[in-house]
């Protein structure tokens, strides 16, 4: 096993478990956790030995989401840029400076991990929340716990959804409208229902379920996988989901410039205990 600050990552067998590991934040994502889940990823996808990656959250909650505001909020500090090309947003200012580190921690990042070679299982138990979806969203299997819930509040910011706007695809059109404009929770069973989630299971069975159906994916050949996943993403696409993201990742950033000029900040002055209050 090693472990990364904010990530922990273990090989047993053919299955890499990589682990979210701020559960005293809920796994809120500050930049420090996307470079390590970056790491891992790229771990499990370098050792031949991995056949399966399971996503996990550690605590009593996948993730609540981007981190808006705990202590080790990191959004203003440097990191080598590896899911594209734009430049260092630290000494930038207003929406070239949000436009270059989004396009990197979100949106890139996330378009770069849906490309691992490999089949990924998200496994959700409790809040999968904005950010939180993201990451759910890249895995090519949802396992949930019966207490887990989803939700995208950021219209509450006059945002239209997160970065990584994937909500057509995951869910029917008039659903994925619901969902955002109410910004209300989803539970597991309905997001079982609408396809969104694979299986349901018991919390206290969430782990090893999501264990089993690992293991039996990895007995599948390594090649065949990897061609699998890539048709299902390449058939995806077709359907207009990389032209979708980008068309989406502009109007996102329109609100975020909106916002400044009308209000206190690009969020539109919330932060996640008013996301919450809200």
């Amino acid at each position: 096993m090693t472990t990364a600050p904010t990530v922990r990552y273990e090989r047993l067998g053919p299955v890499a478990t990589v682990t979210m590991n701020r559960p005293e934040y809920r796994n809120a994502q500050n930049s420090a956790m996307t470079y390590a889940l970056d790491d891992a990823f790229y771990e499990a996808s370098a050792d031949d030995a991995v056949k399966v990656v399971v996503l996990a959250g550690a605590g009593d909650h996948f993730s609540a989401g981007h981190d808006i505001g705990t202590p080790e909020r990191d959004a203003h500090v440097p990191f080598a840029r590896r899911a594209g090309m734009w430049w260092d947003h630290t000494d930038k200012e207003g929406a070239e400076q949000r436009f270059a580190r989004e396009s990197e921690v979100y949106l890139g990042m996330c378009r770069r991990w849906r490309e691992l070679p490999k089949p990924v299982i998200a496994s959700v138990q409790g809040a999968c929340v904005a950010g939180g979806l993201m990451l759910a969203w890249v895995c090519d299997v949802i396992v949930a716990s019966e207490d887990a819930f989803f939700a995208d509040p950021v219209v509450l910011m006059g945002i239209p959804g997160v970065e990584y706007f994937a909500h057509p695809w995951v869910m029917p059109p008039r659903i994925a409208k619901e969902f955002l404009f109410t910004g209300d929770r989803m539970g597991a069973r309905r997001a079982y229902e609408i396809g969104m989630v694979n299986h349901l299971v018991p919390r206290e069975e969430l782990a090893a379920q999501t264990r089993e159906l690992a293991e039996r994916i990895a007995r599948m050949p390594r090649m065949g996988l990897a061609l699998a996943k890539r048709a299902v993403n390449q058939a995806e696409d077709l359907q207009g989901l990389h032209a979708g993201l980008d068309a989406v990742f502009g109007l996102h950033h329109l609100a975020h410039a909106h916002n400044a000029e009308t209000s206190a900040d690009p969020l539109r002055g919330m932060d996640a205990r008013a996301m919450k209050e809200a």
